[in-house]
């Protein structure tokens, strides 16, 4: 957590903040929130208005800063029974962190804040940080209508985004609180957050807003082909799901008259376009096309962790390592060999990346309930076991080393993409799982060529997907709150899910 190193507010343990209030509250609480950020925010409309326009704004100080929420828990209003997975603390100190755009994150800050005061049973203390917003996260395109002068002059009179606040300390379990400042109550800080919200609509080419609860992942066009007929079947149909939107914030809702096939699409898609099937409580569905490699899987997972899904899952084709598998059967994941090396700095190879029990179920019911398989038809179709995932798309090209290795190793299938997002997954506290579908055999002489590859597009895609959508709709019914599972808590674990 960043609240700065500036003097701490005369008798607190919360750094240097100001303007502390208890609000006994989460509504008290989030009210205030909101009106510490709006204002500074409009502070510093305010201040770049008047830098358009010529005027002098004066030197960037600390009148436009990042809301502050912590609480001073004691020993004695921990919770020792019955210990809740997440909105509860483990230490005994002040805890804090800054936060942002309470417009995005309502719902889910109401719910962080609910579970403090109830668990804990003292006030939350709501200030002001002494942590500048930066002007990019309030201004986007700040610097559109601006001579070369004027942007070289940005940076003298307003506070700009600072790297040496941005990382992922927390979530990787590296941070080591100073002396003075409270323990992190979040995994991410409010510049973490804002940086990532922007860069998601950039790669997805959707406003944060949109994203819903639940995330499916894919690696070809295909599958948003077919989620786009669902999504706009299941909004003209009605029901639970509102509105269907495409890259560039393209909505399709029950008042949109135009077929679909006339809707007007942006002409290029940004590098992972992002689909969203949306309810009003926000448990929709995110179909996202990451692409080819892990690389993206990363990036991606790097920036939509802000969000707090509550799962995402992986639905994309592996080439089948076994004899016995044929093209076409499913590939439960159970582990991981994670050849991909995007995460070696962040989540060391010695770490083991478990799998989520109630995913896993979920997964294996989807495939019975759409394929129709059962008994030993099931254990025959759908493989479970390990997954290798690789950084080298013409792996086949090292046939003999890796001949070897996967044979040790006991895996099943091989892929780009799955460890990635699993590995993600778990160090950033979201619960994942993997279900693949076999596309080719290359180390039995079963390539994908373009042929063989139609037909098993044919074929298996549309209940690939719709596996995904029952999924999805398994773990609603069982509850989301199982889903947080405590193998995803550290020892010092923040109180934020």
């Amino acid at each position: 957590m960043t609240v700065g190193n500036g003097v701490r507010q005369p008798g607190t343990g919360h750094g240097a903040v100001r303007d502390l209030k208890p609000c006994h509250t989460a509504d008290e609480a989030l009210q205030r929130v909101e009106h510490l950020y709006t204002t500074a925010v409009e502070r510093m409309q305010a201040r770049y208005r008047s830098f358009v326009a010529g005027e002098s704004p004066g030197l960037p100080g600390l009148d436009a800063c990042y809301p502050y929420v912590g609480l001073e828990i004691t020993a004695d209003k921990l919770v020792t029974a019955a210990r809740p997975t997440y909105g509860a603390l483990r230490n005994p100190g002040f805890h804090g962190t800054t936060v942002t755009r309470p417009d995005l994150f309502r719902r889910y800050l109401h719910e962080q804040f609910t579970l403090l005061l109830r668990n804990h049973g003292v006030p939350l203390q709501v200030g002001v940080s002494n942590e500048p917003i930066p002007l990019p996260f309030v201004i986007e395109d700040a610097t559109a209508d601006l001579g070369p002068e004027q942007v070289r002059a940005l940076s003298s009179v307003f506070h700009l985004p600072n790297l040496g606040m941005i990382d992922d300390r927390i979530a990787n379990g590296t941070y080591r609180t100073p002396p003075g400042e409270p323990w992190p109550l979040a995994l991410f800080p409010a510049q973490r957050v804002d940086l990532a919200v922007q860069r998601l609509h950039h790669y997805t080419g959707t406003d944060a807003s949109r994203f819903q609860g639940f995330v499916l992942f894919t690696n070809y066009q295909r599958y948003v082909d077919d989620f786009i007929r669902y999504g706009l079947d299941q909004i003209k149909a009605g029901g639970d799901y509102t509105a269907f939107v495409e890259p560039g914030d393209v909505i399709t809702d029950a008042t949109t008259s135009t077929p679909a096939e006339q809707i007007r699409r942006p002409k290029h898609l940004p590098p992972m376009p992002a689909y969203h099937l949306v309810r009003p409580d926000g448990l929709g569905v995110t179909l996202i096309n990451i692409g080819v490699g892990p690389s993206n899987a990363k990036t991606i997972t790097d920036h939509l962790a802000v969000l707090r899904p509550h799962c995402w899952l992986m639905i994309g084709h592996c080439g089948g390592l076994r004899r016995s598998q044929l093209l076409g059967d499913y590939v439960l994941a159970h582990a991981y060999m994670r050849e991909d090396h995007v995460l070696d700095q962040d989540l060391p190879l010695w770490v083991p990346v478990p799998p989520i029990a109630e995913i896993q179920v979920a997964l294996q019911e989807a495939v019975a309930g759409v394929t129709g398989l059962e008994g030993m038809d099931t254990k025959i179709r759908l493989r479970t076991g390990t997954v290798a995932s690789t950084d080298n798309r013409n792996w086949e090209f090292r046939y003999d080393e890796l001949y070897e290795r996967f044979s040790q190793s006991r895996a099943i299938a091989v892929d780009m993409e799955s460890a990635t997002i699993a590995a993600n997954g778990f160090r950033l506290r979201v619960p994942y799982g993997t279900l693949l579908c076999v596309s080719d055999k290359p180390m039995h002489g079963e390539l994908k060529l373009r042929s063989m590859a139609d037909a098993f597009y044919r074929t298996r895609v549309n209940q690939h997907l719709f596996i995904g959508l029952e999924t999805v709709r398994l773990l609603k019914e069982a509850g989301i709150d199982s889903l947080h599972s405590r193998k995803l808590r550290s020892f010092d674990e923040p109180a934020f899910r």
